[in-house]
């Protein structure tokens, strides 16, 4: 019982001290949204993403399985086991390549990098600007924070955010 009665004083200590300062909301996800830029390098990574899956799927098809399942009954021993051991290699080729171009490390994930991160650091750097110049000491994002319920449209501050990056 104590322990709730702790928490519960440390919750409103801490919902006090917020309301004490200076904060905003943003929704980083229409700020980028609203960039151009941002937008176009989205279609460029979708794209490249499509050819890539395209290139990936015809890997997958060389490794030519469906083909030896129709055969399979026709081959001697041998000639199935050579057949599943090429069929192997070719999936497990597939799948390097796969995680070569799809991989956290991958081309596409590099592309991404050098695609967007130049554009969210305009951005952060737009938001830190924005509330050191307006005096916010706190700057909350409503697009990724999953405990955000609620914000009153006072607080929201995306819109003037957005016209402060156009200037």
């Amino acid at each position: 019982m104590k322990r709730i009665l702790l928490l519960v004083l440390a919750f409103t200590a801490a919902i006090g001290s917020l309301s004490a300062q200076n904060y905003i909301v943003v929704n980083s996800e229409k700020v980028f949204k609203s960039i151009d830029e941002y937008n176009k390098a989205l279609d460029t990574l979708d794209q490249l993403a499509k050819s890539y899956q395209q290139q990936v799927d015809l890997k997958f098809e060389e490794a030519l399985y469906n083909n030896y399942k129709a055969q399979e009954m026709s081959l001697s021993a041998s000639s199935r086991q050579a057949r599943q051991n090429l069929i192997l290699t070719r999936e497990e080729e597939a799948s390097k390549f796969q995680e070569e171009i799809f991989g956290q490390d991958g081309t596409l994930m590099k592309k991404r990098i050098e695609l967007i991160q130049p554009i969210q650091k305009r951005v952060f750097d737009a938001i830190a600007n924005y509330a050191a110049q307006n005096g916010y000491e706190l700057v909350l994002d409503a697009a990724s924070n999953p405990t955000l319920l609620y914000n009153s449209e006072k607080i929201d501050h995306t819109q003037a955010l957005i016209e402060f990056m156009k200037k």
